[in-house]
């Protein structure tokens, strides 16, 4: 797996930004959230993308709520679609515990009870990785490809005409 490239924007590209509680309902609402706002942008719940976005999150979401958690803070999802692609990155507030990053994921043992989560994120990503954030934490971003992305931004911009200046 390659490292994401740098974002390369256009006027008509949407992003979503919120922050969820670090508990196991904000991690199940940064899930559905993300199903509704890809369905809202024309990637039909169900559809590849839509469900490969799904785990993803789910399982990011998870590991900010079981290993990112400082009591008091969020964590933060952030959805885009930079060009041919879905990027996912979810931010936590603690600076330890960084999963590896793309290629060092260890299989778990089929009788572990946890570490299955980032071998689900690589196997499912197109590029992924760890980045340091500064205030301490970390942001895991993911890219997964999305077929059809010039025609999906020109429905878009049909669906959401461009605002008037005054």
């Amino acid at each position: 797996m390659t490292a994401p490239p740098a974002a390369q924007r256009t006027s008509m590209s949407p992003s979503f930004t919120r922050r969820f509680s670090s508990t196991p309902l904000g991690a199940r609402l940064a899930r559905r959230t993300t199903l509704t706002a890809l369905n809202a942008w024309g990637i039909p719940y169900g559809s590849d993308v839509s469900e490969r976005a799904a785990v993803v999150v789910a399982e990011l979401a998870a590991n900010a709520v079981t290993h990112g958690r400082v009591p008091g803070r969020d964590f933060e999802l952030r959805l885009s679609l930079p060009t041919g692609s879905l990027r996912i990155e979810v931010t936590d507030t603690r600076g330890d515990g960084r999963p590896p990053g793309p290629g060092a994921v260890r299989a778990a043992g089929p009788l572990d009870e946890s570490g299955r989560g980032m071998a689900l994120v690589e196997a499912l990503a197109d590029r992924w990785e760890v980045r340091k954030r500064t205030p301490p934490g970390k942001t895991v971003l993911v890219e997964i490809d999305v077929p059809g992305w010039l025609g999906l931004m020109r429905r878009l911009a049909v669906a959401r005409p461009p605002k008037r200046r005054r």
